[in-house]
């Protein structure tokens, strides 16, 4: 892999309206994503009094996330690329296909994405203990 390839950025790309709009893509992206994933693990569990390590429902928590990375990716890839995650986010930059910049917007709007759809869950949930550590 070329260093070449590899870019920081100009500071004011942090302010353009470009980045702004594709880091509120990427926060929506994540809300959307973990709020379907861990949402559904967390009615499964309620459902099925923890039957989510068996193989129904271990199936059932896999389409869950998988729909809603389909949903997330969806919003998200005409604007600012679908990443949804900060490890996909981070090949992207490595591979030269945005700036570091860049990558830290999205780094902090999923971050903030999945932490407010924690919340969301949290207070719709009226304090349900989620299935996952």
């Amino acid at each position: 892999m070329p260093i070449n390839r590899i870019a920081v950025g100009r500071p004011e790309e942090a302010t353009h309206p470009d980045a702004l709009r594709a880091a509120l893509a990427e926060f929506i992206s994540t809300l959307i994503f973990v709020f379907a994933g861990e949402g559904s693990g967390m009615a499964f569990n309620k459902l099925t009094s923890n039957g989510s390590s068996t193989p129904a429902g271990l199936v059932a928590a896999a389409l869950a996330h998988a729909f809603g990375l389909f949903v997330a990716v969806s919003v998200g890839a005409n604007i600012s690329g679908g990443h949804v995650n900060p490890a996909v986010t981070f090949g992207a930059f490595v591979g030269g296909n945005i700036t570091l910049l860049r990558g830290i917007l999205y780094w902090i709007a999923q971050l903030l994405g999945s932490t407010v759809a924690c919340l969301l869950l949290k207070f719709a949930t009226g304090g349900l203990v989620s299935s996952t550590t």
